[in-house]
């Protein structure tokens, strides 16, 4: 009887073993050493899939046209300092950049022949202060001496994760980005604050020093996205 019961469990441990290696389990974590639990089918980790701009990495690439249908590419100004704006000619904190105060106008007096300004406008189109012709409009009631582009699609204001305007981008003559945040330290809709963070890190990096306030909180409206 001993005998029978004991090749009963034999067949019973060796019918165990062949399920579990079936089922393809792994063998338990030796001691010190951490169990890797298998990926869910059909479920990604978001968070690795989803690239995110920093600053002193490589700025973002891209292709727009402006308001006169003239292409501009980042790559076409590999060596140069650019500095990005993101616009809307309806929004009453970049109308204070452009009409209440001199704060733009300023900045590219000073330095234009140095660094390359680029105004994007990532409003959906039908949004407030979208279109070509209200841009080109604004362009020309505000004697802008650089281009307005147009990025109706988003792509380009979310890959730099652009939430307001104006949200300004500083970009360096190696392509890195160098500064991300606000023009200024004053949020108001009508004056212009104290201290420029686009002029002072654009006099930092002209000067061949790093950036000692490479990123700020952006303030102003919202950009309008396509759904």
């Amino acid at each position: 009887m001993k005998q029978l019961w004991s090749l009963v469990a034999v067949g019973v441990i060796a019918m165990s073993a062949s399920v579990v290696a079936q089922e393809g389990a792994k063998p338990a974590a030796k001691p010190g050493e951490k169990q890797v639990q298998p990926a869910q089918d059909g479920k990604k980790d978001a968070k690795k899939d989803k690239v995110e701009v920093k600053v002193g990495e490589k700025a973002p690439e891209f292709s727009l046209k402006d308001t006169d249908g003239k292409e501009h590419a980042l790559s076409s100004l590999s060596g140069k300092i650019v500095v990005l704006e993101w616009f809307n000619p309806d929004c009453p904190f970049v109308q204070k950049q452009h009409e209440k105060t001199t704060t733009m106008a300023d900045l590219v007096k000073k330095y234009g022949d140095k660094v390359t300004f680029l105004a994007i406008n990532s409003n959906a189109p039908g949004s407030m202060g979208s279109g070509k012709d209200r841009n080109a409009k604004a362009k020309t009631d505000w004697k802008l001496d650089y281009p307005i582009l147009l990025d109706e699609s988003g792509e380009v204001g979310k890959a730099y994760q652009s939430k307001n305007t104006p949200t300004m981008y500083v970009i360096d003559a190696k392509g890195n980005l160098a500064y991300w945040g606000a023009i200024d330290d004053d949020s108001s809709a009508d004056k212009a604050g104290k201290t420029n963070y686009v002029g002072k890190a654009l006099d930092e990096l002209l000067a061949g020093k790093p950036v000692s306030q490479s990123k700020t909180k952006p303030y102003g409206c919202n950009v309008k996205y396509k759904n």
